[in-house]
């Protein structure tokens, strides 16, 4: 079987899988031709955690997430590390490579969640965070990732704060540079989310490589998240796009996302928006597709 035939045929055999009953109320994304500096789609893994963890049926796991991609026609991934449920060893990453190659399906980052605070108050504890990240780091450049995400939790005061966790994050920077891995911080909870903050720590580190990963959602109700994104955005290295649930036109209900978009490609980026999808009322596929969906569309009017 040509190489092709296999995969649209296994693509559309996991459609109906991944969907579990099959639902088309959300139908599903035609291919879109890529319009000029716009953006590109990627498909987050933690849009399929309850899948991966057993919540929701058909169960997964990480080694599924490249053909899931491709059955929702998304052709780049973003790994959250916790899946790998603590396998790095040389025959996992390979067959975790293969899977990615055997669907044309790019790998593009890891999130790296479960590995300490990046700046913890305590040195050794701190240095011990930034020795876990290592092996994302060595992960990310075998699977062919251009990054890595990590989580800028500390102690201790505003300003405390920003120092310690600039100094883990320079540490893991480095590293990482000694691979041309990027590191990214996401808004994620705690200071993470005050965009001034989590700025001010970028700064700091002030390393090439070390940059933001802006999440559409993820901000406190006294912060304007279209503000924040766009003090990100600067220093944005990959964009996530949080989705919780759609109304009967296919908007989501709680993000602007036309005005979010706008914000992203008017900062001159243009790379991958990673589908996130986190709702509840749909189901993980349907989530997936809605939020695809709306982001085809938004393509197809900033192309005009």
């Amino acid at each position: 079987m040509k190489r092709r035939t296999f995969l649209t045929a296994a693509a559309g055999t996991v459609c109906g899988i991944c969907a579990g009953k099959p639902r088309f109320a959300y139908g599903m994304a035609r291919p879109l031709k890529q319009p000029k500096e716009t953006f590109k789609i990627s498909l987050a893994e933690w849009s399929i955690h309850k899948r991966l963890m057993g919540q929701e049926e058909p169960k997964l796991t990480n080694l599924d997430f490249a053909l899931t991609a491709r059955s929702h026609d998304i052709d780049a991934i973003e790994y959250v590390n916790t899946f790998f449920n603590g396998k790095t060893d040389t025959t996992y990453m390979a067959e975790v490579k293969k899977r990615a190659g055997d669907y044309g399906v790019e790998s593009r980052l890891i999130m790296c969640d479960g590995e300490g605070q990046v700046g913890d108050p305590d040195d050794s504890k701190r240095a011990q965070t930034v020795e876990n990240h290592h092996k994302w780091v060595d992960a990310a450049k075998y699977l062919g990732c251009f990054a890595i995400r990590v989580n800028a939790y500390s102690e201790g005061s505003y300003e405390e704060q920003m120092k310690l966790a600039a100094d883990g994050l320079r540490r893991i920077g480095e590293y990482a540079a000694k691979q041309d891995i990027v590191v990214m911080v996401e808004n994620h909870g705690k200071l993470s989310s005050d965009p001034n903050w989590l700025v001010g720590v970028i700064k700091q580190a002030d390393l090439p490589n070390v940059g933001t990963l802006p999440d559409f959602g993820n901000f406190p109700e006294e912060v304007d998240r279209y503000e924040a994104v766009k003090q990100f955005m600067p220093y944005a290295r990959a964009v996530s796009a949080k989705s919780l649930d759609f109304d009967e036109n296919g908007n989501e209900t709680t993000i602007d996302y036309p005005r979010m978009l706008k914000i992203v490609v008017d900062a001159g980026y243009h790379s991958f928006v990673g589908i996130e999808y986190g709702g509840k009322r749909l189901n993980e596929h349907e989530g997936i597709m809605a939020t695809k969906l709306l982001l085809d569309r938004i393509l197809e009017q900033m192309s005009v």
